[in-house]
């Protein structure tokens, strides 16, 4: 084996490393019931607001993650146990603002469009919750919960504790989501596009260590825990 390959293998091993060490989506463990949760912390409402953060889009169709992220947050607004969303996320991996092009989706489904707002600066999910969080007090809004997927509630719950939030959990049950109509809404995706000359993606703008910082929220500054 040359020293080239046993640096490669080594990068590899320090990288998968990291991710476990930093709570990787793909990888992290649901650490209980999503439905216990919801139930338990449901009991918490109306909510002023949720705040759902943003998924990657490429102007063709929403994936899977968005669609359920989007309909979620629609039942929670149904059903009455949120007034409020604020849809976060820049334009991170490809030219269109995430959380705008939700805010179209969210629209086209029947989300009233008073209640629907745009966090349009976060790059990473704590970044989401982060600026979100902070646009949602100077909005006024008491009751905050966060709304996504088990998955990412699992990944910020260290972050959350660390840095003092005090919003609720909402996580995404599945069982309520998958009997809701799945039809892709048509929205106009141009009026979420950044100048596309200028338009950098983040993986060619930063490392794969870096971003992993930015997952961490190291990019942003301590909130104040008192």
């Amino acid at each position: 084996m040359t020293l080239v390959s046993m640096k490669k293998i080594h990068s590899c091993f320090l990288i998968a490393l990291l991710f476990l060490t930093l709570g990787c989506t793909v990888i992290n463990p649901i650490r209980s019931s999503p439905y216990r949760t919801f139930k338990s912390n449901i009991r918490g409402m109306p909510f002023d607001v949720i705040i759902v953060p943003g998924v990657p889009y490429h102007g063709e169709t929403w994936s899977k993650t968005m669609r359920y992220r989007v309909l979620w947050s629609k039942f929670l607004i149904d059903k009455g146990y949120a007034n409020n969303v604020i849809y976060s996320g820049s334009a991170v991996y490809s030219p269109f603002v995430e959380s705008k092009i939700m805010a179209l989706y969210g629209k086209e489904l029947g989300i009233p469009e008073q209640n629907i707002f745009t966090e349009e600066k976060a790059e990473h999910s704590t970044e989401n919750l982060f600026y979100s969080y902070e646009i949602a007090k100077q909005m006024g809004f008491i009751k905050i919960a966060l709304a996504t997927d088990p998955f990412q509630i699992n990944n910020l719950r260290l972050y959350i504790s660390k840095n003092n939030y005090d919003l609720t959990l909402l996580p995404l049950v599945m069982d309520s989501v998958i009997i809701m109509d799945q039809t892709e809404p048509k929205i106009i995706n141009t009026s979420a596009l950044v100048d596309t000359s200028t338009f950098v993606s983040i993986k060619d703008r930063e490392s794969i260590l870096k971003r992993l910082g930015g997952t961490m929220g190291r990019n942003l500054p301590k909130r104040d825990n008192r």
